[in-house]
């Protein structure tokens, strides 16, 4: 097997989680909305420790949790479920960065054409957007600003602590997508003022097709969001469909495994960063860091190796290890990526672009020095 260095598009599943997970489907495979046989209820019961396990390590209340597929629902949720207090109270501007996941930039069009008003913040060369820049632009009919935490393809950091504490005294609304840094950043989270916040389980050790989408109690109040899919009552109103018990129990480890060993996982991340940074060094390869590297997530690097084409790379490289050279959602796409070029990099530069991301496990540096050996000769 080649060394997976793609981290940022899906984790494996920790055998811990994996474990809880199996369990699940032997033992709780009653309907946990059905309360008429234990069968039900057991289930109803370990979907609420499931719960109580993600708003732990966010440091929120329970309630404030509500499960969806993942990310990209949640973010849509997030997004078009506002659309109708927007309307109702003729709060139709709405603002977001020019660098999200387009799980973000999609709604944020689709609003944009339902006669919403969209400002589009744009980042410098660093790949953070200027905070002040951003509150600028709020006015009294701003309905929602939605910024991600960490970027899926540079790593960088987004100054959302700042727009937090800003807007948390206002009656616009803060959505954080936190896909990439929840699990990893694990106290920044927690200091973080939002509204609503968007995470998955697969970025952190958990299954695929797991997420939630958080909100917050503020004034008594929570966003006054609405279903944008309809059926049942589950999930408070807001997302309809039998809860898919194994996997929601999946999440709720993965977010305990996530907090006890964040110490541990944040020192593995950087001291893995230093290996790949120093075997990069050592290889007289010429390269660009493309964002600051001193906001930057410690399990993310998104370099060019000017001269060489990203896709010729990875072609070559990939009996060694399997990277991208962007967001696995648009893997499809060979056009010139949305961040990059937002942050206004030179065509050259974007197109011998690849991301590396890397998980908690034992690094294999020789691997990785064979794939700087293949590098240099592609040069």
């Amino acid at each position: 097997m080649s060394l997976y260095l793609d981290y940022n598009a899906s984790t494996p599943v920790d055998v811990r989680v994996l474990d809880t997970m199996t369990n699940a489907y032997k033992c709780f495979y009653g309907n946990p909305d059905s309360r008429t046989h234990d069968y039900g209820t057991n289930a109803h019961k370990q979907v609420e420790k499931a719960r109580e396990q993600v708003a732990s390590l966010l440091g929120i209340a329970k309630n404030e949790v509500i499960f969806t597929s993942g990310a990209t629902e949640s973010d849509n949720l997030a997004v078009l479920g506002l659309a109708e207090h927007g309307i109702n109270t003729n709060k139709k501007h709405i603002i977001t960065t020019a660098i999200e996941h387009k799980a973000i930039l999609k709604p944020f069009k689709i609003l944009k054409e339902q006669g919403f008003e969209v400002d589009f913040i744009s980042p410098d060369e660093s790949g953070r957007i200027d905070a002040q820049e951003l509150l600028s632009k709020v006015r009294s009919d701003t309905l929602l600003v939605s910024v991600m935490h960490a970027n899926n393809e540079t790593g960088i950091i987004q100054p959302v602590q700042e727009i937090g504490q800003a807007l948390c005294d206002t009656e616009t609304y803060f959505h954080i997508d936190a896909a990439q840094s929840c699990g990893k950043l694990v106290d920044e989270l927690k200091l973080l003022k939002y509204d609503l916040l968007s995470l998955t389980a697969h970025k952190m050790y958990g299954p695929q097709g797991i997420g939630a989408l958080v909100l917050r109690t503020k004034k008594y109040k929570k966003p006054p969001i609405k279903p944008i899919m309809f059926g049942g009552d589950h999930e408070s109103g807001l997302r309809p469909g039998t809860l898919p018990v194994a996997l929601i129990l999946g999440l709720g480890k993965a977010c305990e495994i996530a907090e006890q060993e964040k110490a541990m996982n944040l020192e593995v991340y950087r001291t893995t960063k230093k290996q790949i940074m120093d075997a990069i060094t050592s290889s007289g390869v010429e390269f660009e860091i493309n964002g600051d590297p001193q906001h930057s997530m410690p399990n993310t690097l998104n370099i060019s190796f000017l001269g060489v084409d990203s896709e010729a790379l990875m072609l070559a490289t990939k009996q060694y290890c399997s990277i991208s050279n962007g967001s696995a959602c648009t893997s499809h796409d060979y056009s010139h990526s949305h961040v990059l070029t937002a942050m206004g990099l030179s065509d050259e530069c974007i197109e011998s672009a690849i991301r590396i991301s890397w998980g908690k496990g034992r690094f294999d540096i020789s691997a990785f020095q064979k794939i700087m050996g293949t590098i240099k000769e592609l040069v």
